[in-house]
Parts: C-alpha cells; structure tokens; sequence
C-alpha cells in the first residue's frame, strides 16, 4: 500500500479526532514496543504511519489552544471574554515569569522532536520499501525543524539534539546552542529537505509537509532574522536573503490566493494553504467565540479591541482618518474593509438571522466589560460558519492555517521593501494582489508610497490579513514595536441606545491597561522547571 494512502487514513481518521481530546493518547503505537512498530517483517508499516502521525499532531494548533483563548489575546488586537485574569491575560499586565508561562510548549516540543529522532533511528529496521523508508525520514526531519523553530521564536538559542536518541544514562545537562547555530541548523534541513519532499500533493496526501512547507518555513524565519529585533544594525543582506526565500517559493508556482476569503478557512483544502493543521470537524470555533445570547450558546470568547478595528481601512483603501475616506463616526461599520466583516462581529452584523446588538443592554451586550457581554463591543468573526440552525451548532471544517500563500506574499513584500530605497513594481503587487483579493475598490498607485509609508502600509496588512492567526504576537515582537503598542491603554466601543432609537458611539473606552518590560519579554524565560533538571541552561537576559 503506498504511502500517501495509508497516511491520509492515519491523518484522517485517526489524527483528526475530536478536538477536544488529546489525539496523541489515541493512537495505538503509545502501547507498543518499537520492535512492533519498526518490524522488518510488517511490509506494509500501518504502525509506522500511525507513529508519524502522532508527530503531525503536536504540529501548531491556534485555535482557542490557551485556557481556552486565542494567542492573539495576548496582543493589542484582542482580549479574553472570561471575567477573570487568564493566562493569556499575563503577556499584557506582566504576570508571567519562568515559573508561571501563559504558554509553554517546551516539553511538548522536544517530545514531538525525540519521537522524530525514534523513528529515524529505528525506520531502518522496517520491512517496508526503501523508498518509502527515506519518505518517511524526510517527513519527520520536516517536522523536527518545524517544531525547532517554535523553540528558537521563543526562547532563542535552544540545544540541539541532532539524531541522537537519548536515554536515561546519558548526559541530559546539555547547553543551549547559540541562537545564530539553531537557526543555521533549521536553514539548513529547509534547503535539504526541499527538493527531498514532493512539489504537489494529491487529493490522497491530505496533511502531508510538500517541499512549499520547507519553503514557507525558510520565508518566515529569515525574515524574522532580518528584522529589528534580531537585526539590529539592519543588515541588508539579511533582507535580501529573506526577500529571495519568499520570492522562491512565489516562482515555485505552486500555490495562489484563494478567490474567495469568506471560504477560506473552512474547506479542508486549497489552493492557498500551504500546511494546515488537520483536525476533525467540530463546533469549537463557534461554540467559544460566538456571541452569547443566541440560542446556540456561544461564549464569546474573544473580543476584538477597537485599537484592530480602527486598523480597517474603508473599502477605498483609505485608511478612517485619512482625508476623503469617507468615514463617518456616528456610522462607524458601514463602507469598511470586506476583510473587517469577516473578521469581527460588530453591533447591527446580521448572524443566525438576527442582528447582533452590542449597545449596552442588547441581547450580546447587556454590560461592557462586566459579566458574559463583550469587554469591547465586539467578538470574532474569522474562522466560524454560519452551519446549524439558530438554535443547535453543526459540525464544520476548521483547520488551522500554519503557513499560507498570503503571509509568503508579505512576507517578500515586508523584506524586498527595505532592501531597496524605493519600493518598487514587485512590493506594489504583493500588496496589491492582497487587497485586491479582500475586496479594496482601490489599490495602491505605483510610486504613490516612499520606504517608510510602504513599511507602515504593509505592516498594517499583515495585522488585517493574518488577524488571529498568531501572527500578530510575533511580529509585534520582532519589530520591536511591543514596548509601544503593549504599554498603555487598549480600548473598546461602548455603543448607547438613546430613546429615539438613534445610537451613540464611543470609540475610546479603556478596556485593559497593558504594560511590556522590553528589557527582558521580547523572549520567553526558559521554564524553571527545566533549569532545575538541567542546571547547563542559563536563563535569558532580564528573567533570573
């Protein structure tokens, strides 16, 4: 049986499990010896598959995956619904330490890592065909410095295990290497690894990692290392070295913008994603995030902060305070980005048949800021579908976007920009190609932008574009932008319904104080935790 059937069924039935459950304590090879799974006389290696599965499924998940809340609610884009502090709540009020991390995918990572490192240690002694053999060890060296990379973005430099497979009676005190070599080490399974995986997959290979996942992970980290954080004499050849990874992947011709956004993120497979975290349908999204006060009983989880909303440009491309925009405060939703009613629930958005109505008694907003009602005035949109009835939730298609046509897009329009003095043809179409796709009525004239104007318009797009889709958290970081945006006062609309049935809009309440200590939080601390088992980690700058 070949490969990518077997997979697909691992991948599809086994893998995609209830979001709810851990889907690791599902798979049977958890109970088996390795001898079972890598046995010389099993030629067609559904054991093996199943194992190789398990490490697809510690691959990032996004949605709602922290006490229930999005990542993006540790940003300026974003708060959590709950009434009291959650954990994503610490990254913004300075909660969090090496003893106490909103998130902490450490251990999970290096597990997802060891388990790589089992497989091509043992795959040798399997009964399947070597071909197969070697497409199984390019997949799993593929997800290793994926799962590298989510060490490196938060911690830095991290150690390198390499192949070994360790146990017990070995030296675990191992140091951390230094950021420069986990990131050269990464490269370079990206370049490896490219021309080992397959340029397509088929309708069959759903899930699977094609050469375009090693493309978009080269993209996304070289231009992190380009950018201020970790670039801080701006050293050019890094933006050169990031723009021509993301041109690569555009001339590989083998993924596009999907025409439609409003069905982008509930089909399980398109032209646009380039590696999706697979999952069962389910009613997750909708179930946390969706207003309370219909009868499907949505939570309303995360609540948008006016700071994204005034982000939207008008359908014109103006931006709402920019002359000729045409925005009118006292009717603040009406002639805005397409991607704006994609993305947010706002008052008056039709859902479920009925308007929602987040003035202040209204059936999704009864108080701002206290109880089940918005802290904002508004909920997420992105994500959810309008399946069920007004009344019961209906299983959909939610998979998790890990790398897509959209961000490569930014990405080479971010890093080409401050390669040159001048924007020039190819950072307009990017831009361009993106807004035109959400539905901007007018587009960026050539020339229109000097170097400084293009960086903020493109910074903005990502923010639009990639809203929730933990991009945001990152970026605000390697910009070196968090100790602004994350110091001060986010805000919420509080909407009033006056007797005559007119409304009243204010833009400017406070709905969380934030505070970022650049000094130390542009990384994480390593977990305490793991500087007491192993006493060769030095803890990073600001956090002992």
């Amino acid at each position: 049986m070949k490969l990518h059937g077997i997979l697909t069924a691992v991948l599809v039935v086994l893998l995609l499990s209830s979001c709810e459950k851990d889907v690791l304590t599902q798979l049977p090879v958890e109970r088996t010896d390795l001898s079972d799974i890598f046995n010389p006389k099993d030629k067609e290696g559904t054991l093996i598959d199943e194992y190789l599965a398990g490490v697809y499924a510690q691959l990032p998940n996004g949605f709602n995956r922290i006490g229930n809340n999005l990542l993006d609610a540790g940003t300026d884009d974003a708060l959590s619904g709950n009434i009291s502090v959650t954990a994503v709540d610490k990254f913004k009020t300075g909660q969090w330490g090496p003893s106490d991390l909103p998130e902490n995918p450490w251990v999970a990572c290096y597990s997802a890592i060891r388990r790589v490192n089992v497989l091509l240690a043992n795959i040798g002694n399997s009964g399947i065909p070597d071909l197969r053999k070697d497409a199984i060890r390019f997949q799993a060296r593929a997800l290793r410095s994926i799962f590298y990379f989510e060490l490196v973005k938060r911690w830095g430099g991290v150690p390198l295990l390499g192949d070994k497979v360790f146990v017990l009676e070995d030296n675990l005190q191992l140091a951390r290497n230094p950021r420069t070599e986990c990131v050269d080490y990464i490269l370079s399974e990206c370049d490896f690894l490219k021309d080992k995986l397959p340029a397509t997959l088929t309708a069959g290979e759903l899930g699977r990692i094609s050469k375009g996942a090693m493309f978009a992970l080269k993209s996304r980290l070289l231009l992190y290392e380009a950018s201020p954080l970790y670039n801080p004499s701006n050293d050019m050849l890094k933006w050169q070295a990031a723009a021509k990874a993301a041109d690569d992947l555009i001339k590989l011709n083998s993924f596009s913008l999907e025409s439609n956004l409003s069905t982008l993120f509930i089909t399980r497979s398109n032209k646009e994603f380039i590696l999706a975290y697979q999952q069962a349908d389910n009613t997750s999204i909708e179930s946390l995030n969706e207003p309370p006060g219909y009868k499907r009983g949505g939570q309303g989880t995360t609540n948008p902060t006016q700071n994204l909303v005034d982000a939207f440009p008008m359908v014109n491309g103006k931006a709402i305070d920019e002359t000729g925009s045409g925005y009118n405060a006292a009717d603040p939703y009406k002639n805005r980005d397409p991607r704006f009613y994609l993305t947010i629930f706002h008052n008056g958005y039709s859902w479920l048949g009925s308007p929602v109505e987040t003035f202040t008694g209204g059936k999704n907003n009864t108080r701002i800021g206290i109880g089940t009602g918005t802290k904002t005035g508004y909920y997420m949109r992105k994500f959810m579908t309008t399946s069920g009835s007004a009344t019961a939730f209906s299983s959909a298609t939610h998979n998790f976007p890990i790398f897509r046509y959209a961000e490569i897009l930014l990405n080479y329009a971010e890093a080409q920009n401050e390669v040159l003095a001048t924007p020039d043809a190819s950072v307009y179409k990017a831009i361009n190609d993106i807004r035109k796709r959400a539905g901007i009525t007018v587009l960026i004239p050539a020339g229109a932008l000097n170097k400084e104007q293009m960086r903020t318009a493109i910074r903005n797009e990502r923010r639009l574009e990639l809203a929730f889709e933990e991009h945001r958290f990152w970026d605000i970081r390697r910009w070196k932008i968090a100790e602004t945006v994350l110091n001060g006062m986010l805000r919420g609309m509080k909407i009033t319904l006056n007797s005559d049935k007119t409304l009243s809009y204010d833009p400017n309440v406070v709905v969380q104080t934030v505070t970022f200590d650049p000094a130390r939080m542009y990384l994480y601390p390593v977990p305490y935790v793991e500087i007491q088992k192993n006493s060769a980690l030095v803890q990073n700058q600001g956090w002992n």
